[in-house]
């Protein structure tokens, strides 16, 4: 137990563990100490990205310097964007070529891998909103160091706004949810929440294409964004996990606002289901296309394109290039 309890409390303070870590390096074998080369406290590499045919003026990879012990960098670093959620990120630059003009808005950001590929693809607004302080703080540096215009609000979305408790999680800090018991915790800290529709409407922002990813409290942020649903009709992409009765919400919410909804798995185009069932995108796919309107087959044929960029996004590599072609806007 209290070994459990040294390593929650390591957990919930990342600046303890670095400080543990560099203890350790200093000790002598004996008494616990480890090699410091070891414990690298950030993980730096090159991300390859995706890149349109004929292209200019885009990077081709970004700069990554992160705290080791985050899971995001640590993935992006072993499997690189061909292994990173490559079906719904194709759909989603597919989305920034036919979308009308408008922010992109990424809601549950992490270190912000949508809002950076968002901010390196396209020349829209974009906005992060990570509650996570370590991380958000990661993801505003790698946003600097890139040099890329992606702002990140230490912040919350939810269906009220407020300050509420937030849950970290044990296994993953890329788990923590404002859903009390949805992973084991390591602590819990307060934060700050607003509604998507509030947010917008005291900043003036057009949202064009959101993601969704909050670990089991989609539903809240969309009942919190009912508003500009209706008003912008943004493309959102939204995370639906099994097992844990968002699907029946997300219905309820999404059919008066004559949204239609598609799984992003192998299968393009992908066509609208019945009900949302989070089982349908397979084990290693949870997100969803919620539409504003029927997807073109513009918009399935440059998700293709861009799914072929992502194949050549290699950890360890240099960027190869890879037709991806832009679409006209829609709207």
């Amino acid at each position: 137990m209290l070994v459990n309890r040294i390593r929650n409390f390591l957990r919930r303070h990342p600046a303890v563990r670095q400080a543990a870590r560099r203890t350790r390096g200093r000790l002598p074998r004996r008494l616990g100490g480890i090699d410091p080369a070891r414990l690298p406290s950030q993980r730096r590499f090159e991300l390859s990205l995706p890149r349109r045919e004929g292209a200019r003026g885009e990077p081709s990879s970004l700069s990554f310097t992160a705290p080791s012990e985050l899971w995001v960098p640590r993935k992006l670093e072993q499997d690189g964007l061909a292994g990173f959620e490559p079906e719904t990120l194709a759909c989603f630059l597919a989305c920034l070529d036919h979308a009308r003009p408008g922010a992109v808005l990424d809601v549950g950001a992490n270190v912000g891998v949508y809002a950076l590929l968002a901010a390196a693809r396209c020349h829209r607004p974009v906005r992060a909103f990570e509650p996570t302080p370590h991380i958000a703080r990661t993801a505003r540096e790698l946003a600097a160091a890139n040099r890329l215009p992606v702002a990140v609000s230490e912040l919350a979305m939810g269906d009220r706004a407020g300050n509420a408790v937030f849950t970290l999680s044990s296994t993953s800090d890329a788990s923590n949810s404002l859903a009390a018991g949805f992973r084991p915790e390591a602590g819990r800290i307060e934060v700050r929440v607003d509604t998507l529709s509030g947010w917008c409407e005291r900043t003036g922002t057009s949202p064009a294409v959101v993601k969704i990813d909050t670990e089991t409290t989609e539903p809240d942020v969309i009942a919190g964004a009912l508003d500009v649903l209706r008003e912008f009709r943004p493309w959102v992409f939204c995370e639906v996990l099994p097992g844990h009765g968002v699907e029946e919400p997300l219905m309820e919410l999404l059919r008066p606002l004559d949204y239609t909804w598609h799984p992003l798995g192998e299968e393009l185009p992908s066509p609208a289901r019945t009900v949302i069932d989070g089982r349908a995108s397979g084990p290693e796919q949870r997100m969803w296309l919620f539409a504003p309107e029927e997807p073109p087959d513009a918009l399935w044929e440059d998700t293709r394109a861009w799914r072929g960029a992502l194949n050549s996004c290699l950890p360890g590599t240099g960027h190869t290039s890879a037709p991806a072609a832009g679409g006209d806007r829609l709207g």
